[in-house]
């Protein structure tokens, strides 16, 4: 396409010279893709149709960016996922020219640095970094990492068929499981001791349970880890030797995915309130919390499942990091040690920030302010962790940016395959807030945290996302972390090649809804009608109160229903703003948020505060007491679900609002429970919802199209239920085939698995990798985090 544009240059000068006016005219010095969208747009109005202005608007669908100082426009052309390509435009001579990302990128920091601020910067480039191996090509399988992974991989292993049969052997010789020997004892069987032995099983009941024939496999030299009956043994086994008789990637991986590889995980989730009762809705609890607890409830009925059948004795314990809170305000956030409930070996560990002098700091403090905190609360949980378990878990998965880089830390310490989870990258959220880091340094400590993104990245083993947008996008909008490919923080460093969307590190796995909680409205049975009578006053009760505002006069009308936490990103205010300038909306049904407090006073978090005040603001404005109910209390769980099928009773609908969701639990809750979702399309509901068969999406920034659609829908069930019926039917169906918590263990099993398998066995040097991430750790990163205000001790 930049070929082609070179040809339009030469061929019609005149019209890129009327463009390039046109956009040096909006006097702007940068221009994202919607900005070059409208404006190519106007200008195609203007100049009227032509075969080079075609030209140039199938090139402008592609462009992400426009950086202009007179004379020249940089551009960032993406073609694709995770392909860009550089190019400059000199507004007079109408030369094109390609660029490395680091000019581009120069180019950009001139514009907000100060003339006398723009010395060299350091430049960070992970390229040299990265294994063939370890590369896709297509943009098709991004994020499925794993499957093309084990297929090189084991072409690699077994280029020679010898040496590849024998490592898979000897790695069966040295595996252990709590110092138990597992699948053999001493040396490792050949083709010939296995093929004799399933002839030996053959003989025997299929159902045949180990212990009756173990000591017989003993004398063989095989240890428990082949199965719990004879029947499984005698697959697994011939598993194995159809892995060494003609080996392939997708044989390989049904054998690794039977060895029992995993007892002990530990889950690191640090900042907000983390607990099970009494937090969700405080400021930084919210979703992050629900998945993980719901996933390691997951993960170890799906450890013993397979731990059982494997015929292996151990019970399988996973530990849940998180911090110590002394000032726990009513919660159990000052508890070392808390029991998960719905989990037999589940425990959450909380361990304190600590001072340099050993003083525990009391006091809840934002996720922007963890950062000095974090390398002292890495050593104390080593220490916890290693106490707890007996020895080092088998995985660690980190959640957010803190958890990540403990993990990180920890993973590198211990020698454990480390996998990632972002749950939201705070650099797609805030628009530009790499380039104008120095704004948001005081209140965000953006520059520590992406910083820390970047490390924690490079250094994982896995990073798994819940949707394919939350790493290469789409067409449109680039994905999160695809942003942590190239980008500056002028005046700080420059990063080239920072993340490769290609890499087979990324893998999608979706979760789900717990379904004791989310289950259908329609399930009548299973409802829990002892609460109706709670959640009907909860909704429609007209006596005042401390955690609620508003009142529902007219009862009668379907409840369009939201909760989060009220912040900035989530737009539960910008919500009612919709609500309230909507006349139509106003007349076909209630609203009903949850989220934050009702007096901003109670509220310790300076955004929170104010997003609460904005709410009381447009109440005010709209007047909205009559036809809106605010409530600012916490929920648990079983009044969550219940709510959300007595709004299903109504034919009431569920609206997801956020200017960005990097994945949405409360949309698969609420689609779990039979109702109509509208969410945002900027983010993960975009690709959780199929628009018009199990929801909507809605752009959010435009308020009177998100009304619009909200109304055409509650009219057309007004006046027709199939309509409502058909939308909810679509929901539970989608969640049903997509999002459960069990497919999601079984694919996180299976990852952890192969790629500790992948990590022992290729034993990779990636000594260089580790030097270099260790330097950037202690040279830029740690002067960042200690630049951040501890507070009092």
């Amino acid at each position: 396409m930049p070929d082609h544009l070179r040809r339009c240059i030469n061929q019609n000068p005149h019209c890129v010279a009327g463009l390039l006016r046109h956009l040096f005219n909006l006097q702007r010095p940068f221009l994202l893709f919607t900005d070059l969208q409208e404006t190519i747009d106007d200008f195609a109005a203007d100049y009227g149709s032509d075969v080079d202005l075609a030209v140039l608007q199938a090139f402008f669908s592609r462009l992400q960016e426009a950086v202009l100082a007179e004379p020249w426009i940089y551009l960032a052309w993406r073609p694709g996922p995770g392909r860009w390509t550089y190019l400059r435009l000199h507004r007079e001579q109408l030369q094109l020219e390609t660029l490395t990302p680091g000019d581009y990128l120069a180019f950009k920091e001139r514009q907000v640095l100060p003339a006398n601020d723009q010395e060299p910067i350091l430049t960070v480039d992970f390229e040299d970094f990265r294994a063939a191996p370890y590369h896709l090509q297509d943009e098709d399988t991004i994020g499925q990492g794993l499957i093309y992974m084990n297929r090189r991989l084991a072409g690699q292993l077994f280029g020679n068929i010898k040496t590849g049969r024998q490592s898979i052997l000897d790695f069966l010789a040295v595996h252990k499981l709590n110092g138990q020997s597992l699948m053999v004892h001493g040396q490792p069987p050949d083709f010939e001791d296995l093929r004799q032995t399933v002839q030996y099983l053959a003989t025997l009941p299929k159902t045949k349970p180990w212990m009756e024939f173990a000591a017989e496999m003993t004398r063989r030299g095989f240890a428990p880890g082949w199965g719990d009956t004879a029947g499984r043994v005698r697959e697994t086994m011939r598993l194995l030797m159809d892995v060494l008789d003609a080996p392939s990637g997708e044989s390989l991986q049904a054998f690794i995915d039977r060895i029992p590889m995993i007892s002990k995980i530990l889950i690191v989730s640090i900042h907000g309130w983390f607990a099970q009762d009494k937090v969700l809705g405080r400021p930084d609890t919210g979703g992050q919390v629900v998945y993980i607890l719901d996933q390691a409830r997951a993960l170890e009925q799906e450890m013993r499942q397979r731990l059982t059948r494997q015929g292996v004795d151990i019970v399988p314990r996973i530990l849940i990091a998180t911090r110590l809170i002394p000032n726990a305000d009513g919660t159990s956030c000052d508890q070392r040690l808390e029991p998960v409930q719905g989990a037999d070996n589940v425990q959450i560990l909380r361990v304190p920030f600590r001072y340099p002098n050993g003083e525990i700091l009391p006091q809840w403090i934002s996720r922007f302010n963890v950062w000095p905190w974090l390398e002292r609360y890495a050593d104390d949980l080593e220490r916890e962790t290693l106490a707890e378990f007996g020895r080092r878990p088998d995985l660690i998965i980190g959640n957010y940016s803190d958890g990540n880089l403990v993990a990180t830390i920890l993973s590198a310490r211990l020698n454990v395959t480390q996998c990632n989870i972002a749950h939201a990258l705070e650099k797609s959220k805030y628009l530009y807030s790499d380039l104008y880091w120095r704004d948001h340094d005081a209140s965000h400590h953006f520059a520590c945290q992406f910083t820390a993104d970047l490390i924690a990245m490079n250094s994982s083993d896995i990073i798994v996302t819940s949707t394919y947008q939350e790493i290469a996008g789409n067409d449109r909008e680039v994905g999160q972390y695809e942003g942590y490919q190239n980008y500056s923080l002028p005046g700080l460093y420059r990063v080239e090649n920072g993340v490769d969307v290609f890499d087979t590190k990324f893998n999608i796995v979706s979760p789900g809804a717990d379904a004791r909680y989310y289950f259908p409205y329609s399930a009548s049975e299973a409802r829990l009608r002892y609460l109706h009578d709670d959640i009907d006053a909860l909704l429609f009760d007209q006596e005042p109160a401390a955690d609620r505002r508003g009142v529902l006069k007219e009862r009668d009308k379907p409840i369009i229903f939201s909760m989060a936490r009220m912040d900035h990103i989530k737009n539960l205010s910008g919500l009612a703003e919709i609500f309230g300038a909507s006349q139509r909306l106003r007349k076909l049904a209630n609203l009903v948020i949850i989220g934050g407090h009702i007096d901003p006073r109670n509220s310790q978090d300076e955004e929170e505060g104010v997003q609460i005040q904005r709410m009381h603001d447009v109440m005010d404005a709209y007047q909205l007491d009559g036809q809106m109910r605010w409530i600012g209390t916490l929920l648990d769980k079983n009044v969550a679900g219940e709510l959300y099928r007595v709004i299903g009773d109504s034919r009431g609908c569920f609206v997801q609002p956020a200017l960005f969701e990097a994945f949405g639990l409360t949309v698969i809750e609420a689609m779990s429970s039979g109702l109509p979702v509208f969410a945002t399309r900027f983010g993960g509901p975009l690709e959780i919802i199929e628009d018009g068969v199990s929801g909507f999406h809605i752009n959010p920034n435009n308020q009177q199209e998100t009304a619009e659609k909200l109304a055409d829908f509650l009219e057309a069930a007004a006046a027709d239920i199939r309509v409502w019926e058909t939308i909810s039917d679509g929901a539970l169906a989608r969640v049903s085939a997509h999002y459960t918590w069990s497919n999601y263990a079984m694919q996180m099993m299976t990852l952890a698995r192969i790629f500790g398998f992948w990590r022992f066995m290729l034993k990779t040097d990636r000594h260089a990798a580790r030097r270099y991430l260790q330097m950037f750790q202690h040279l830029q990163w740690r002067p960042l985090a200690h630049a951040v205000p501890l507070g009092e001790s």
